[in-house]
């Protein structure tokens, strides 16, 4: 089983030089990827945008998002990232959400509720018949269109796609139409059962996931969680004790990594959710803390 951690930068200056400093010092240190975020109504970089700018600068990272789905055309979709990865020698990682459900974040995705999941449902498998170049028909909410073809296709054979998410719905449509599983503020015991759901909604669809292909979205907090977070955390899980799904400090961090390590998943993004002054000294820290769980 090959471990490796990604590191996820959430609001980001936008400078160039603050950006390629990032990349470098991440190849430099160790980690397996940058993970950058879709959040709308957030001051985080477009994904797409700044991975461009990234796999241009650097040829060895990988380049990882969580992605929107809902509310997008699929065949422009699955043109834009064909392109990044052809670009960047199959270097793209992708992992599909619906957003999140809180405004003003739901309200700019432009999707209701509840029409995100069957949108995500109705993509999936166009995007894989685009991506293997076949010719595709559709009609439906995610477009209208004859017989196109995607040309160039991704340099991976197949792109793959992960989703995350713990509801049942996430569970099963990870199962039956995802290559992997990325949730994120959960411990080991859930995601033990959120697999073997994903298991038995694969196995109902004739598919099967590898086991390298299950991984956690792990935010920490620089130290013991004051009142202030603590209770922003809470709404995020309602009925959920913060502690439990957030590591404080690095040590705590790297205990939870060996949790999940022990139930058989072995693919993670890490991301400071207090980061400090210097990105820098942050991914020093980080990786003397854990950086030697990788394989």
């Amino acid at each position: 089983m090959k471990v490796r951690i990604g590191v996820g930068a959430g609001p980001l200056d936008g400078s160039p030089t603050g950006l390629a400093s990032l990349v470098d010092d991440l190849d430099e240190l160790g980690f397996d990827s940058l993970w950058l975020p879709e959040v709308l109504s957030a001051p985080t970089l477009d994904p797409l945008a700044a991975l461009a700018f990234a796999a241009a600068h650097n040829p060895h990272l990988k380049l990882g998002t969580t992605m929107l789905l809902p509310g997008r055309n699929v065949v422009r979709l699955a043109k834009q990232l064909a392109t990044l990865d052809r670009l960047s020698a199959g270097r793209l990682l992708v992992t599909f959400v619906p957003g999140l459900a809180q405004p003003p974040e739901s309200g700019a995705v432009g999707v209701p509720g509840k029409e995100k999941g069957p949108r995500m449902e109705e993509a999936f498998p166009l995007l894989r018949r685009l991506w293997a170049g076949e010719s595709v028909d559709h009609d439906g909410p995610v477009g209208s269109f004859e017989q196109i073809t995607l040309a160039p296709l991704p340099t991976q054979e197949p792109l793959e796609f992960w989703t995350g998410g713990m509801v049942p719905a996430a569970l099963e449509r990870c199962g039956r139409f995802a290559d992997g599983w990325l949730p994120s503020s959960c411990t080991p015991a859930e995601v033990v059962a959120g697999r073997d759901a994903i298991d038995a909604a694969a196995a109902a669809a004739g598919r099967e996931l590898s086991r390298e292909h299950f991984g956690v979205s792990l935010a920490y907090a620089p130290g013991p969680l004051d009142a202030k977070l603590s209770a922003a955390l809470g709404r995020a899980r309602k009925g959920v004790d913060p502690a439990t799904v957030v590591p404080a400090g690095l040590d705590d961090l790297r205990r939870f990594l060996e949790a999940f390590l022990e139930v058989g998943f072995s693919k993670f993004v890490v991301r400071p959710l207090v980061p400090g002054d210097s990105w820098r000294a942050e991914l020093e820290a980080l990786a003397a803390a854990v950086g030697d769980l990788q394989t």
